[in-house]
């Protein structure tokens, strides 16, 4: 769907959409609307249920004389909510009332609303940042869809007074859907189509973008040893991959103390991001009941995000240095697989013990944590992964559970996910839950007790970050969704790209 933005003017073909506030209340687009239309669009509510409230909308054919085809009006409830999570709500109600109505052409008025927070230029960015949101489908393997469920929408045209400042404001949230579409491609893709080497191809894509990619194959991380990776993989046919992506933006030559990122601790380097890549997990040996396993195509959830959020960064020219690590494995029962009771020493040095083959993720992100913690001397690390189902008991789809080794990562992290509507909640970590992983026969033992297997994760992923400023995200009940949302419909969510985009605006750019 390609969005464009225009002054204000009569349109005459199409589908015309118009703002209505709580109460009946008629923005200034939707009084001039009426005005044209005789007064159809006041007597049409008030044959109707519709009040102008949040999530309504209401739809009528244009009158004889008029040359519109229909005319949608949504609710926009109080004026003084219309903030830009708001805005984004109604651009996705938008871009789902019209997809498939047979209209290839639609067009919103967007105005200044007394009351409102934001001005009508950041209004109408924000609504087509959410109409892009809603829009986005998966359908390359449906061949028998019926025409009337094909979507037919092709151009939306947003009229404003601020048109020129609106383009200008979308172009970077533009850039940052890009991330969002590539990782909701990534974990709706089957893993016969996307396995370790497949995922690795298209991060190196985002080398036309100007990111630095490098990929690390099996002989490589063995010298490296990175056997706790490895060993998850050892079962598959497909090789075990792991993928170094670099994003070099901020501006060369900053004298030190000067232009750097607000709020740092002081590190030089640079924000770095790894994400747990399992491209399908049976469980290996500890093998998963087979119901809902199909649902194990998306366990490479964290790598999606991570490769997604790559590709925004790059794509709206982000001012920061930032450095993408994701392992990527197949965890497969075979004659070679991974047993229970196996021990393997990770990159670090530090020993584990295999007690679950279904427990692989924090297996890969050990020593992916490590690698990057040891390569690239990070100011911060944040990783990604669909860890553990006790998240999802714990937490439902509503939000990623976040942990933390330092309190201003995490405050900046679950304040950035107010602000773009991806929720997280912070659990703790502590002694108690580290004797949990203690083993008799290692360093470690890969899974803890019955209780808290969400904290006992976490605490496992910790001994492998050392002092560094560290967050991890458990977003297994959020990588996907199985209804519509506002902006995200039904499928990959892209959960992450946002957030981690909005932090790092936020907090670790250039100035």
């Amino acid at each position: 769907m390609k969005i464009s933005f225009a002054k204000p003017a009569d349109v005459d073909k199409g589908a015309l959409v118009v703002g209505v506030l709580e109460g009946r209340t008629l923005t200034p687009p939707a009084a001039r609307l009426d005005e044209r239309l005789g007064g159809a669009l006041v007597r049409a509510m008030g044959a109707s249920r519709f009040a102008g409230k949040k999530d309504q909308s209401l739809t009528l054919l244009a009158p004889p004389g008029v040359k519109l085809d229909r005319v949608l009006a949504v609710g926009l409830g109080k004026a003084a909510d219309l903030d830009a999570l708001r805005l984004q709500a109604v651009g996705g109600q938008i871009a789902a009332a019209l997809a498939t109505k047979g209209h290839t052409a639609v067009s919103v008025a967007v105005d200044a609303i007394d009351g409102a927070p934001l001005p009508p230029a950041d209004m109408a960015a924000h609504l087509a940042f959410g109409a892009r949101l809603r829009s986005y489908r998966f359908d390359k393997y449906r061949t028998a869809l019926k025409e009337e469920d094909k979507p037919s929408l092709r151009t939306l045209a947003i009229l404003t007074d601020g048109a020129a400042k609106a383009r200008t404001a979308f172009a970077v949230l533009d850039k940052v859907v890009d991330g969002v579409t590539l990782t909701r491609n990534l974990v709706s893709e089957p893993a016969n189509v996307i396995y370790p080497e497949a995922l690795a191809k298209e991060a190196r894509t985002l080398a036309k973008l100007g990111v630095q990619v490098e990929v690390l194959g099996e002989a490589r991380m063995r010298k490296l040893g990175m056997n706790a990776l490895l060993g998850v993989g050892q079962g598959s046919d497909h090789e075990s991959q792991l993928v170094v992506m670099q994003w070099t933006g901020a501006p060369k030559g900053e004298p030190k103390g000067k232009g750097k990122a607000k709020g740092g601790k002081g590190a030089d380097g640079p924000i770095a991001f790894v994400g747990k890549g399992v491209t399908f997990d049976t469980g290996g040996i500890s093998i998963k009941p087979s119901a809902g396993m199909e649902d194990m195509k998306w366990d490479m959830g964290g790598a999606g995000v991570v490769i997604g959020l790559m590709k925004a960064l790059a794509g709206r020219k982000a001012r920061v240095n930032a450095v993408g690590v994701v392992g990527l494995v197949e965890n497969m029962p075979s004659g070679k697989a991974q047993r229970p009771g196996d021990i393997v020493t990770s990159a670090s040095g530090q020993t584990i013990e295999v007690l679950n083959t279904d427990a692989e993720g924090r297996l890969v992100l050990a020593d992916a944590l490590w690698y990057c913690r040891d390569r690239f001397k990070p100011r911060l690390m944040i990783d990604l992964a669909t860890l553990t189902g006790a998240i999802i008991i714990a937490l439902g789809n509503e939000r990623a559970g976040l942990f933390s080794n330092d309190d201003e990562l995490a405050d900046r992290i679950a304040a950035a996910g107010d602000a773009v509507g991806e929720l997280v909640w912070r659990l703790p970590l502590g002694e108690a839950y580290d004797k949990q992983i203690k083993s008799d026969a290692a360093d470690m033992k890969n899974i803890g007790n019955r209780g808290a297997g969400s904290i006992t994760a976490a605490q496992f992923l910790q001994r492998f970050v050392d002092k560094t400023p560290w967050a991890h995200l458990d977003i297994a009940g959020v990588t996907w969704s199985k209804s519509d949302k506002d902006t995200v419909p039904k499928g990959g969510t892209g959960f992450g790209v946002r957030l981690l985009d909005r932090l790092v605006a936020d907090h670790y750019e250039v100035r």
